[in-house]
């Protein structure tokens, strides 16, 4: 492996300084009104970071996973919350690896330049959760449109995005070989079909999160915007899912960074008893064992973006990253938390705040049971457990 915590260093300087521009006062207030960060996403927008992946041909810098990854990461440990725009980056992979070149033409520079936001992954439904081949969400082919009637759910961004990346059947799945064919991928244009059949009804959760319910009803989507071949979606999305759950690991990284540091100066800061409480070892050692975790689960985070860069088969690679990564962000804000005492409850010292949003990643994107089922039958060699 070739990574080190040098790695990317300008492009970390870069967005830490960004960053500076956003401090805890920003995120509290939008935290207490449940607002999106437009201000955030903008300014990472125009300066290019949210393009880090699109070639340079289309506007973008054409960089490879590990450093959209360190954007990520450096953007959770300046203490701000990149799930209001990460998805433009792992969604970006079934455009990139999969659109057709008109379709690549006709969004890539305007999603470069800030004119559009594709920030909406449409997959998940209130019924099949995370078995996606059982999906009902279905698109008719009618001529030259396809017609699209059911329902995601945890849609996130759905309300601040211009377009979606949506998974729809195409073929009922009592007619499939197998349960992940008849799965296809369309780009869909919200702007359009908010006015044709397209809801979008937002949830209320414990962090500021963004996150809807949409509804399809009769929604037209243009046959040109199917996204490589019908029926093949399943495979296409694969590729995103193993980028978003090795960025959601660098967002992890980020975050136990954040709270080992935050911890470890409030512990040489607060007094007790007339001595540093980080002269206990009741405080040191879980604050050392959460920064052993936290580095053990770096090195397979970047390890496994190496290895989608090349080109490799990632799947247990990409669910490891992220599962790791999870439990050394849980394990730091828990340490944090009991470091600060009563005060870790306080909204003043961001800590609830941090600890709220980095608990959704023992569930989102996988929720870390379904790792373990993974592991057990694809490299353990075990039976399938369902």
């Amino acid at each position: 492996m070739s990574f080190d915590v040098e790695t990317y260093s300008d492009i970390r300087g870069e967005v830490r300084k960004l960053c500076v521009e956003f401090p805890a006062e920003y995120w509290r207030g939008l935290d207490r009104e449940d607002a999106y960060p437009q201000k955030f996403v903008s300014t990472l927008t125009k300066e290019g970071w949210l393009a880090a992946l699109i070639p340079e041909e289309y506007g973008g810098s054409g960089l490879p996973l590990s450093a959209a990854a360190a954007i990520l990461e450096e953007i959770q440990l300046s203490g701000c919350n990149g799930a209001a725009c990460h998805a433009q980056m792992y969604i970006m992979g079934a455009l990139l690896r999969h659109g057709s070149d008109a379709q690549k033409e006709a969004y890539l520079p305007s999603i470069a330049s800030g004119e559009l936001r594709l920030q909406a992954f449409g997959v998940t439904e209130p019924t099949s959760g995370t078995d996606t081949s059982s999906i009902k969400t279905f698109a008719r082919r009618d001529g030259d449109i396809y017609i699209v009637n059911g329902q995601k759910v945890w849609t996130s961004r759905a309300e601040h995005s211009d377009l979606m990346l949506l998974l729809a059947r195409t073929t009922p799945k009592g007619q499939v070989q197998k349960r992940t064919d008849g799965l296809s991928v369309f780009i869909l244009d919200m702007r359009e079909a908010k006015e044709n059949g397209l809801t979008i009804s937002p949830i209320k959760t414990m962090m500021n999160h963004s996150t809807t319910e949409v509804f399809f009803e009769d929604v037209r989507v243009p046959a040109k915007n199917l996204v490589g071949e019908e029926g093949k979606g399943f495979r296409y999305i694969l590729s995103g899912m193993n980028a978003e759950r090795i960025l959601i690991g660098a967002e992890c990284i980020g975050d136990a960074k954040w709270f080992i540091d935050k911890a470890s100066a409030y512990a040489k800061e607060r007094v007790v008893f007339s001595r540093p409480i980080g002269q206990n070892q009741g405080i040191q050692f879980p604050l050392a064992k959460a920064y052993a975790s936290m580095r053990a689960a770096e090195l397979m985070v970047y390890h496994a973006a190496e290895m989608f860069e090349a080109g490799k088969n990632i799947g247990a690679e990409a669910n490891m990253a992220k599962m790791l990564a999870a439990d050394a962000s849980w394990e730091a804000a828990n340490a944090c938390l009991q470091t600060h005492g009563g005060y870790g409850f306080a909204e003043e010292y961001d800590v609830e705040r941090k600890f709220r949003e980095t608990r959704l990643y023992q569930v989102a994107p996988i929720s870390t049971n379904l790792v373990l089922s993974y592991l057990a039958e694809h490299v353990l060699g075990l039976p399938r457990s369902f």
